[in-house]
């Protein structure tokens, strides 16, 4: 049943500052022991408070019908409850490391989520046939990529929160998840190779860099299953490398571009919620390569292996300055914000 009346609105993707922060406390957390070994439980508590904070405003608005019929008829926008998916998935995860314990209460996040995904996988399959049918015309981005994440995010959970999966059903799951990538990738391209006269600085969407993190999700979760060859979970990992590369190098010239039109500040220093789409995939690559290194049942060329040693180290402090940078550009964005709502005494 719908509800009517007010609520407080909030951004749909809010989901992915849950995502953001918790992959990093999953992965490279690891190479800041003082953040891991001391902190990581308090910095696992914090998380759990923002979750409940974002997702207690999500659920409420949710169920409001002037919120949910327009929100999942919108065949571009309804992808960001990949969001939602992911970042449970993710805390569930952050959960096993820091407070194994309470696995009865993880189990049953794990389990809720899997139903939430099934409403997710149906309005994947619907708006997919809209966009690719009935509005081919509507502008795509990156967050459509969030059928991945979200698919892929679910595998690792349920892997890692109860027990080993089938291979066959894994791999199905994984392949499934590659679909819906081939199909959002397709879209994005079509979307900027029809367009005429659009600019990097204001037509390139934050979310185009989940072009590589669907990829990273995916590795991960192949890694996490055992499932595939080592020969071609190393052929991926250099493809995904490459596109990190290539989508980040658009990034920086994206950077450059919007500061000379809008200056510092409007240019990269105002808050968006898809920036957190970032900081995710920064981490989420990470994870990958570390879960991967992890795993014995991969084994890789030496001269990868120590490559990606040395990236690794690299690597984990861009993920960490990353984060750091846009929890302060969010605090700051929040206190902006409050001090604007502030009436003045008379």
């Amino acid at each position: 049943m719908l509800l009517k009346g007010s609520y407080k609105k909030v951004e749909p993707a809010n989901g992915a500052i849950i995502m953001a922060n918790g992959i990093f406390l999953i992965g490279a957390v690891e190479a800041f022991p003082l953040l891991d070994i001391q902190l990581g439980k308090y910095l696992t508590f914090l998380l759990l408070i923002a979750w409940v904070l974002i997702y207690k405003d999500l659920s409420v608005q949710f169920f409001h019908r002037d919120f949910l019929v327009p929100f999942i008829h919108h065949p571009v926008n309804s992808f960001a409850i990949g969001t939602w998916i992911a970042g449970v998935s993710v805390l569930c995860n952050v959960f096993l490391r820091y407070f194994p314990g309470i696995s009865i209460m993880t189990e049953a996040m794990a389990i809720f989520n899997t139903f939430l995904f099934l409403f997710f996988l149906g309005n994947c399959f619907y708006n997919f046939k809209q966009l690719f049918f009935d509005h081919k015309d509507h502008p795509v981005h990156g967050v459509v990529l969030l059928s991945t994440v979200g698919t892929q995010s679910i595998i690792i959970l349920l892997n890692n929160v109860f027990f080993r999966f089938p291979v066959y059903f894994s791999e199905g799951i994984i392949i499934l998840g590659l679909i819906f990538y081939l199909s959002g990738i397709t879209l994005i391209g079509h979307r900027y190779l029809r367009t005429k006269n659009w600019n990097l600085a204001d037509d390139w969407a934050n979310t185009n860099c989940i072009i590589h993190g669907a990829l990273s999700i995916t590795g991960l979760a192949i890694v996490t299953t055992n499932t595939f060859t080592p020969f071609f979970v190393s052929v991926f990992w250099g493809v995904v490398f490459v596109l990190l590369i290539a989508v980040e190098i658009v990034e920086v010239i994206r950077a450059v571009k919007r500061i000379r039109r809008y200056g510092l500040d409007k240019g990269l220093f105002t808050y968006q919620v898809t920036q957190w789409s970032r900081n995710f995939t920064f981490g989420m690559f990470y994870t990958f390569t570390w879960v991967m290194h992890l795993n014995p049942f991969y084994t890789i060329p030496d001269s990868l292996y120590k490559f990606q040693t040395v990236f690794m180290n690299f690597w984990a402090w861009v993920v960490l300055l990353a984060l750091v940078g846009q929890i302060a550009l969010y605090v700051k964005t929040r206190l902006a914000s409050g001090k604007k709502q502030q009436v003045p005494a008379h």
